[in-house]
């Protein structure tokens, strides 16, 4: 398939590369240029630009969307909302049927869910509190999902929070560091970038509506979040768990 990546020279872009190359012809765009030597095609493009989104997505089967700015009220709204209004539109003109959005797991679980209940999964009611990032990307899901249910574009929509690097899993630390670094919603790198191939992948057959939700997280031995749903439908497998995390060997201890 042909796959245009928006916001792909993020943080998250390099490991959705990386696990899609191969298997698809990839467009990338990002709003800086490309790192010397890149190898796919590639766009310099504001994911706030709505006639160039519209460009970019000519000829491309699905639509994968990266681009995020958290800080500035302005442009996280430009961004995470209006930009996937751009997507959605472009995805509309161009009789795009899959899109696959990107998000923190806040814009759906707020801290009323977080600070208080255990069980969460992505098909609850969403609840993304008062953050800028959370309302800005809540809002854009609003969009997409509306997009969704009136054009009959397929939406999947994976959420994120905490990725590591595998290869530093297991150092020791500093007590003080001790519970710093681990969340109930840490994942991988290439686990975080693996999801992203699934959700390109996924026959249309095995989702259940035409927009759907899913925890993207190592196992944990939680049960705060689950990720159930991503292993059952998607057919995610992390190759990287966390016990390295919370059983490591501390400095000095």
């Amino acid at each position: 398939m042909k796959v245009l990546i928006l916001g792909g020279n993020g943080m998250l872009g390099p490991w959705a590369i990386r696990s899609l190359e191969g298997r698809h012809r990839l467009r990338v765009t990002d709003i800086n240029d490309a790192p010397e030597g890149f190898g796919h095609e590639y766009v310099r493009l504001d994911a706030s630009d709505l006639d160039g989104v519209v460009r970019a997505a000519e000829g491309m089967d699905v639509i994968v969307n990266l681009s995020v700015l958290r800080e500035d009220r302005q442009l996280a709204f430009d961004v995470s909302t209006r930009g996937n209004y751009n997507m959605m539109l472009a995805a509309r003109r161009h009789g795009i049927r899959r899109v696959v959005n990107t998000g923190p797991h806040f814009q759906l679980a707020g801290p009323q869910y977080e600070e208080w209940d255990f069980g969460l999964n992505p098909d609850m009611p969403p609840a993304p509190g008062t953050r800028l990032y959370a309302l800005s990307k809540a809002l854009g899901q609003e969009i997409c999902r509306v997009f969704s249910e009136r054009h009959g574009i397929q939406v999947i929509m994976l959420h994120y929070y905490n990725m590591k690097h595998a290869d530093t899993l297991g150092v020791a630390y500093e007590r003080a560091e001790l519970h710093d670094d681990l969340t109930p919603f840490s994942v991988a790198w290439p686990d975080a970038g693996d999801a992203i191939r699934c959700a390109v992948e996924v026959p249309e057959s095995r989702l259940d509506s035409s927009c759907e939700s899913f925890f993207v997280f190592s196992d944990l031995p939680h049960d705060k979040f689950l990720n159930e749903k991503i292993r059952r439908v998607l057919g995610w497998r992390p190759r990287y768990q966390m016990e390295p995390l919370w059983n490591k060997r501390v400095a000095g201890g």
